[in-house]
């Protein structure tokens, strides 16, 4: 299957309001999916389904938040009320890079606006880099050899909470 043409990717970023690492957007003016055989598809698959991954990030750290008592020390004390908790947790991943789906609960964020971003496995707060940048990922998700892990770029709050 051939890649997004320069109109549809103007439409997904504009549509989601997200940016396309250039090594991203490498791969999707070749093909439709990261990981080959992917059916993800920025334009089949519905938007409602997009906007749950997009958003997946910010409610697994919730879910922990209420169930697992997770919190960040940098946020100072935690607050006893729900409503108060949810805020400060809002904001600190609306002011983070967002994270773009890129295949499952696997994601990239969409800045630096460089190529050479890690790729975070995000479950909850649960998150691990699982590849160093896109063409590490691809090897590790499709079970080639890649030997270890190369060093990655630290990524502003998510690269701490990986740690």
């Amino acid at each position: 299957m051939n890649g997004y043409s320069d109109n549809e990717l103007n439409d997904i970023r504009q549509r989601y309001k997200i940016r396309f690492p250039p090594d991203l957007e490498e791969i999707y003016r070749k093909r439709r999916s990261v990981i080959p055989k992917d059916d993800f598809d920025w334009i089949k698959t519905p938007r409602a389904h997009i906007e749950r991954m997009l958003a997946w990030p910010l409610e697994g750290m919730l879910f922990d938040i209420e169930h697992n008592v997770f919190w960040l020390t940098e946020w100072g004390e935690r607050p006893s009320k729900k409503i108060a908790r949810e805020e400060i947790a809002r904001a600190a991943v609306a002011a983070a890079p967002k994270l773009i789906p890129v295949h499952g609960h696997r994601y990239i964020p969409e800045e630096p606006d460089t190529h050479g971003n890690p790729i975070f496995s995000v479950h909850q707060t649960d998150i691990i880099v699982y590849g160093a940048n896109l063409a590490d990922y691809i090897l590790h998700e499709t079970h080639k050899s890649r030997g270890a892990i190369p060093p990655f770029k630290k990524i502003r709050f998510w690269s701490a909470l990986a740690e």
